[in-house]
């Protein structure tokens, strides 16, 4: 076969064009770290890291749900504390008025007190989170209980919700008002309905009455039902306290995670730059020896293209 000048000069073209190629693919990898932009360029590591991306984007959810339920249960265990609190003044309160040495004014200067720490149980009956109500189970836009401390909604001990923090992974976030604050004596209840008077709340009122009757009895019994209570608290702090050690290690382990996906991304898609810059210099010498010897293939003369 005769090779022609136009097959010389159309081959020399082409081979200028695919190492100007090269060369522009190799700027860009410098320019971006990157190995490839689209897909044609390397369909297997393509593959790759579309499924690290899915991994770290479904990591980093699981991970803000797991900082959504720390917070919801950090929320929940400052109000335990603090309605522990309440109970733990109202028993230093009880046993002071039961010492046998309060006249009437004295106690009902107690059971002012009383009355208040029972105000402040309804408030922190009803503590929010983000604008939602911490105790009230499934009706998070309701407050658990209404002025006068009775149950502003009906609730049962089941209404518990989850947070997704990790494959197949659920943590029970919330505690309910009724399983904290219980229902007209028992904290074992399985339901309230509106109107029903939480325990906590009728221990503090049987304490009022009884100071403003000076009821020595009724004062005795309620000293050890207050303390009853404190039990109570303490133990359902526990399980808070349990949950928030368990989310505390998810946590751990989803940074964890997150870092080794984002590693593995990095390594399947970042270039070595060191690397680029040597292979960029290389195809600049070839792609300007591919130019040198073009210009001596479209020098020949008329004569030596006829012939």
């Amino acid at each position: 076969m005769r090779i022609t000048n136009n097959m010389l000069i159309n081959n020399m073209v082409y081979n200028l064009n695919q190492n100007l190629k090269t060369l522009e693919r190799l700027q860009y990898q410098q320019a971006t770290g990157k190995k490839f932009r689209v897909p044609s360029e390397a369909p297997i590591a393509a593959s790759k890291s579309l499924k690290f991306n899915t991994d770290i984007s479904k990591l980093e959810q699981y991970r803000r749900n797991t900082e959504d339920a720390l917070s919801w249960m950090s929320d929940t265990e400052a109000a335990l504390a603090e309605i522990n609190e309440v109970l733990k003044r109202a028993y230093e309160l009880t046993v002071d008025a039961a010492n046998g040495t309060k006249d009437g004014e004295d106690l009902l200067k107690i059971k002012e007190e009383i009355d208040q720490l029972k105000k402040h149980l309804v408030q922190m009956a009803n503590t929010t989170f983000s604008g939602r109500y911490l105790f009230s189970g499934y009706s998070t836009d309701k407050p658990l209980l209404s002025d006068d401390g009775t149950y502003n909604i009906a609730i049962k001990s089941n209404e518990v919700f989850s947070y997704n923090i990790g494959n197949l992974e659920k943590m029970e976030v919330n505690i309910t008002g009724l399983e904290v604050f219980g229902v007209d004596g028992s904290f074992d209840a399985e339901s309230a309905d509106i109107g029903d008077k939480p325990e906590l709340i009728k221990i503090l009122e049987d304490l009022s009455t009884a100071l403003e009757n000076n009821n020595t009895d009724g004062i005795q019994e309620s000293i050890g039902k207050v303390q009853s209570s404190q039990g109570h608290i303490l133990s359902v702090r526990a399980k808070v306290g349990a949950r928030m050690n368990r989310l505390e290690l998810t946590q751990s382990r989803l940074d964890l995670n997150i870092n080794n996906a984002k590693e593995l991304l990095s390594y399947n898609e970042d270039v070595d730059i060191t690397e680029v810059i040597m292979n960029i210099s290389m195809a600049e010498n070839v792609y300007v020896s591919s130019l040198m010897v073009g210009a001596k293939i479209i020098q020949p003369s008329l004569v030596q293209f006829l012939s």
